[in-house]
């Protein structure tokens, strides 16, 4: 099986970032099959464009724009690219970084497809950070990445067991539902099986958030990932997320995203 170096991934490589214990690229992926093959560093793959399926020894994972992958060093998987222009944007971390920060590197074991929205609005962060400027803070970047390292260590797909069968249950319908925030508290009460005042309650101690700043990142996640293809408009994009209007969507935005949504439309044509 084939192992991969330091800063080697197959396909387009648009661009690469050395810093000091991270190791960045944007990479347009255009092999159609790759087979089975690990990496010498744990590292993230952000799908910023296209769609994509990955598979490792547990679990196969159909990504598209705005999903979120980390895979442990040396952890095998394999690779099958649709047709149509796909574009990743990875982070490889060195074993120094986790050391110079305390963080062990058996945070997230294996390969895990992340699904907690503040992780993917951080990614999202990191990605802006590197294309606005040509000598980014390396001290910014890896705030940002501990504090999605933070987010996504508790909230991957894989199953925990010292957490009730509700929370798995809520956070895969508001995860994988598009109009999860039309719900009532009621009715997410419903799926989870459990009542309304303990959800209301106990959402924070284990999504790390209250339930309505959950579900504003979900609608800022799923905007990021339609504003990756040109044919949407800001205007469409805010009525399709649950936006009142194109202002509410771009306030909303700038606050969490610390830019207007045009400014990241013109940062992603960026390679």
């Amino acid at each position: 099986m084939l192992e991969l170096k330091t800063g080697q991934f197959y396909g387009v490589t648009n661009q690469t970032l050395q810093l000091q214990a991270l190791i960045i690229t944007d990479t347009e992926y255009t092999i159609p099959v790759v087979d089975w093959h690990y990496h010498e560093n744990a590292y993230f793959t952000f799908i910023i464009q296209g769609n994509v399926i990955e598979g490792n020894k547990k679990e196969v994972y159909h990504c598209t724009s705005g999903d979120l992958l980390f895979h442990n060093w040396q952890e095998a998987h394999y690779n099958i690219k649709p047709k149509g222009f796909t574009r990743g944007f990875q982070i490889e971390l060195k074993q120094h970084w986790f050391d110079q920060y305390d963080i062990s590197s058996d945070i997230m074991e294996g390969s895990s497809n992340i699904k907690h929205p503040f992780a993917k609005l951080e990614m999202y962060r990191i990605f802006a950070t590197t294309k606005q400027d040509e000598n980014p803070s390396e001290a910014a970047i890896d705030s940002l990445l501990i504090s999605l390292l933070s987010a996504a260590s508790g909230y991957t797909t894989k199953k925990v067991v010292d957490k009730p069968l509700w929370v798995n249950r809520l956070r895969q319908l508001l995860n994988d539902e598009p109009e999860s925030h039309l719900f009532s508290l009621k009715e997410l009460a419903n799926v989870a099986g459990v009542h309304p005042v303990h959800i209301s309650r106990s959402f924070p101690i284990y999504f790390n958030n209250t339930l309505s700043d959950y579900l504003r990142q979900l609608k800022i996640q799923r905007a990021l990932a339609l504003m990756s293809n040109p044919i949407h408009t800001l205007s469409s994009i805010a009525a399709s997320c649950g936006f009142a209007d194109q202002s509410h969507f771009i306030r909303i935005f700038k606050q969490y995203q610390q830019m207007s949504p045009l400014s990241y439309k013109k940062l992603i044509s960026r390679c």
